[in-house]
């Protein structure tokens, strides 16, 4: 896998991750029926309430009155008496004040809505992060292999003796990785293929798409040429236009020589060509086969 993959795959999971953990927080949540009656508290809060702890308070002396079950003499006039002092209870008196504390957002905590929209929130933003990197990695040039870089199709040999049968019949040699057809070179290039480096080693490279509306155009053994059965279009099997809506030739790719004998099609440079005013191989060679 490439980097680029891995860097996908990392994205995706921890957007999976964040959101099972966020969801699990707000279930657990939810599911609290009582909660905790000190959270959210400050810590100065606490220490004043157990400031108390410890403390014996001693309930206040109530004076109780007592009578006599044998009274004699007793006169309707009742002698009055110096009054008594009241004992006072020794204790400790206990003032009650409020204290009003204000409370950090960190301290409290994050409410039910603020958590689930920060929730939404990180969930969206991952999945534009993995898309954006998605959408890069389509439009990011694969510059290691594939279309669009340099593509090794084999030994000029190799190609020569393919493209060419021992009947003398030319059959094209398609390379998918490149897309391209490679057939041989005719002997003397058209005027509009000079200097623009389209033949090399006897072969030239053609793309397989059709420059009417691009579909990709078949080969044609009877005929010895390329026929577009979408629109009609027909080449020679240089890619010379003939007939049909085409606009042009097709298009055909810059090659070269590597290595000593290594055919190699450069995918990444495309050369458009109108059409010939003189064709540089014969065509048709035998019957259609689109009609």
């Amino acid at each position: 896998m490439s980097f680029t993959d891995w860097i996908l795959l990392g994205v995706g999971a921890f957007a999976i991750l964040g959101a099972l953990g966020a969801f699990t927080i707000a279930f657990r949540r939810s599911r609290s029926d009582q909660p905790e009656p000190t959270a959210g508290t400050s810590s100065e809060t606490l220490k004043a309430d157990r400031s108390m702890e410890g403390v014996r308070v001693e309930p206040i002396a109530v004076a109780a009155s007592s009578s006599s079950d044998e009274e004699v003499g007793v006169s309707d006039e009742t002698p009055e008496l110096d009054p008594e002092p009241e004992p006072v209870g020794a204790g400790v008196a206990v003032v009650e004040t409020q204290r009003v504390v204000e409370v950090t957002p960190e301290e409290s905590g994050v409410s039910r809505r603020q958590f689930f929209n920060r929730a939404i929130t990180v969930t969206f933003g991952s999945f534009l992060a993995l898309f954006g990197l998605n959408s890069l990695a389509f439009f990011w040039p694969k510059l290691t292999g594939g279309f669009g870089s340099d593509v090794d199709a084999g030994a000029v040999g190799d190609l020569l003796s393919q493209t060419v049968t021992a009947a003398g019949t030319t059959v094209p040699v398609f390379i998918p990785e490149a897309r391209a057809y490679v057939v041989p070179a005719p002997q003397e290039l058209s005027e509009q293929y000079e200097g623009r480096d389209v033949a090399a080693g006897g072969l030239m490279a053609l793309f397989q798409r059709c420059v009417h509306l691009g579909c990709r155009v078949p080969w044609c053994g009877t005929s010895v040429g390329f026929e577009c059965p979408c629109h009609g279009s027909k080449y020679n099997y240089v890619g010379e236009y003939f007939d049909g809506p085409a606009p042009r030739n097709l298009d055909r790719f810059v090659v070269e020589i590597r290595s000593g004998d290594r055919f190699v099609i450069r995918t990444g440079s495309i050369i458009e060509t109108p059409r010939a005013p003189e064709p540089s191989v014969n065509y048709p060679q035998g019957p259609s086969c689109i009609g």
